[in-house]
């Protein structure tokens, strides 16, 4: 069946892979009918496909360096777009963007345009360029590009930051899934999903990342469109309602005018005992937001998501793996794709589950019914255990109104099927979803750290003449320890998923950004140059964070007191790039330029074409 090579039989074996897949949600469907219970339908769903993930990562181990840090640059474009697609599509953006949607709105849209507009930057000024020059990983090109091992660690400083944000949140997102799908707490739930994050990525590092990606992406796109179809049909929504996303946002808003939404005060909620982090159903967030304020919010959201996605290491690596510079940027193009699918989903998702919560005419609509009945419903009592949903009794008529209702942003898509009342077996492939979406984020990201700290500061810094072995070995040592301390971290849940993603976005553009476009477009900058401007953007960013944005605020926009230009805690990076930018450019200039062989080497990498700049210096 299978004649050649691995890479020539990877659409068969893809393809018998889905079709397994497909198979398996079938059987699934059918234990469901014969009476298994829900709980080990979810154990199930997660154990299969991680123990397949554990396969493909054990079947592609290598002791192999170039195989480990870029899977031997043999990744073909199609499959290289499928693996970025789900090392992007992380716990936020399966998990917790449509639950933003769901009570942001209009607003949360902006991580939309920002993350997918972010390719563009990709694909313009980053991608091809940096697969020209042949580095590993990104403080690679850095300390490359501008010499020295000071501007080497200063980019690997960033590189942690950034990514070990971003890795709590995926973390945090595997211990939310397990929480539910194992039945087991929050707190055991998060070292669950380190152990299947690092059964994947210990032994054959990118080679094994790839591979496990691809199948991850296949598992969690199909858990994600097929509850927005079958609940776009149960609700009237049309075959394909992505084209009537805009009649369905009217309806609700018609349905919340019908309900009406009384405020509730921090004193009501704190007297109700209900949870921190909770949110309830709010009806100001419909529309379009009004104002300059709303309108510069939405701006710059987008704006920092945009050149964040541009500056994120992990993702950057993933156009390290193609064969040439033009598949390079093909991937980008088939990257874009496979994330729209997605994408374009979340926001229809996001309308249908509130449709079906709300709508009176509907067989799931719980808003207006009385309380004792709501919480005899098998779901609401589930999700209840687990504390991701709460009932409080504002007004003692025991009717559940909408501001009685709360829910955490983060379970939105994990309890759509349930509020929808769809199978349970779709809420098994949706969990199964969630974890493959969660696991390809992180595997990415603890692969870029560690990566990063066992290439660039043990070998390049502190040991240029180690062993293959050695080298792989602190590698892999420095994967389970990053992952422990990122599952340590994320049991607190010091923020939500998406504010975790937006921070380490901040982080990495604060910090990185310039210092890599300028490294390609700007002959004349230089290492004093890049190191200050590293220094200082990813300072003030989390100064700024931390003790600017907290404790001032002034009053603009009609006397209403606002953070610094409206710049919050997700905006940060507005701060820390362009201070980065302009420390950049005038100590290059006050500083000798470089010398004409690292000249001509950024004239060689913005040829879009031949072979790696750096060839065998790995």
């Amino acid at each position: 069946m299978f004649k050649g090579d691995f890479i020539q039989n990877l659409p068969k074996i893809y393809g018998t892979y889905t079709g397994g897949f497909i198979v398996f949600i079938i059987l699934m469907a059918l234990a469901e009918q014969a009476g298994v219970s829900a709980k080990n339908i979810g154990v199930m769903f997660v154990a299969f496909t991680v123990l397949i993930y554990a396969l493909i990562g054990y079947l592609s181990r290598t002791i192999q360096v170039d195989a480990y840090y870029v899977a031997g640059r043999q990744v073909p474009t199609v499959f290289n777009g499928m693996a970025t697609a789900a090392d992007w599509m992380s716990g936020a953006s399966f998990v917790a963007l449509a639950g933003g949607v769901y009570f942001g709105g209009y607003t949360y849209m902006a991580f939309l345009v920002g993350w997918t507009g972010g390719y563009v930057l990709v694909a313009t000024l980053m991608a091809p360029y940096l697969r020209k020059f042949g580095c590993y990983t990104v403080p690679d090109f850095i300390g490359t590009r501008y010499g020295g091992n000071a501007v080497r660690a200063a980019s690997v400083f960033v590189l942690f930051i950034a990514s070990f944000t971003y890795v709590t949140a995926q973390i945090n997102a595997t211990g939310t899934i397990a929480s539910r799908a194992l039945g087991i707490p929050f707190e055991a739930g998060v070292w669950v999903g380190l152990i299947s994050i690092l059964i994947c990525s210990m032994l054959g590092g990118m080679r094994a990342v790839t591979w496990t990606q691809v199948a991850q992406y296949i598992v969690l796109i199909i858990a994600y469109l097929i509850p927005v179809f079958w609940i776009s049909s149960n609700v009237g929504g049309g075959i394909f309602p992505h084209l009537m996303l805009g009649d369905e946002v009217a309806r609700l808003g018609e349905l919340e005018k019908q309900f009406g939404l009384v405020k509730n005060s921090a004193a009501d909620m704190k007297a109700a005992g209900v949870p921190g982090g909770l949110k309830y159903i709010s009806g100001s967030h419909s529309g379009v937001p009004e104002g300059g304020m709303a309108v510069w919010k939405y701006l710059s959201l987008a704006i920092c998501m945009m050149v964040g996605t541009a500056s994120l290491p992990h993702i950057l690596m993933r156009y390290f793996t193609t064969p040439t510079v033009r598949a390079a940027r093909k991937s980008v193009a088939w990257s874009l794709f496979f994330i729209f699918l997605l994408y374009s989903s979340a926001p229809m998702l996001a309308t249908l589950s509130k449709l079906a919560l709300m709508d009176p005419n509907l067989p799931t609509g719980i808003i207006g019914k009385s309380i004792s009945e709501v919480q005899s419903i098998e779901w609401v009592q589930r999700w209840s255990e687990v504390k991701q949903v709460f009932i409080a009794d504002f007004n003692g008529d025991g009717i559940l109104q909408l501001n009685e209702w709360f829910m955490r942003g983060d379970v939105v898509v994990l309890a759509t099927p349930e509020v929808a009342g769809l199978p349970f077996v779709i809420s098994g492939l949706v969990f199964a979803g969630g974890m493959a979406a969660a696991m390809s984020t992180a595997d990415g990201l603890v692969l870029a750290i560690s990566n990063a700290l066992s290439h660039d500061i043990y070998y390049k810094i502190i040991n240029p003449k180690a062993e293959t072995a050695k080298r792989l070995l602190v590698a892999r040592t420095l994967l389970v320890i990053i992952g422990a301390a990122g599952a340590y971290i994320a049991s607190f849940r010091l923020t939500s998923i998406l504010g975790s993603v937006a921070w380490a976005f901040d982080f990495a553009m604060s910090g990185l950004f310039f210092p890599l476009v300028l490294g390609v477009w700007w002959k004349r900058a230089t290492r004093e140059g890049a190191i200050a401007g590293i220094i200082a953007g990813i300072v003030s960013g989390t100064v700024y964070l931390t003790w600017v944005f907290p404790k001032f605020s002034v009053p603009i926009w009609g006397g209403v007191n606002t953070p610094f230009l409206g710049i919050d805690h997700l905006r940060f990076g507005l701060i820390g790039a362009p201070i980065c930018l302009v420390v950049m450019v005038v100590v290059s200039l006050m500083t000798k330029e470089p010398s004409p062989a690292t000249q001509k080497l950024v004239d060689d990498t913005r040829i879009p074409t031949g072979k790696a700049i750096l060839g065998k210096q790995h």
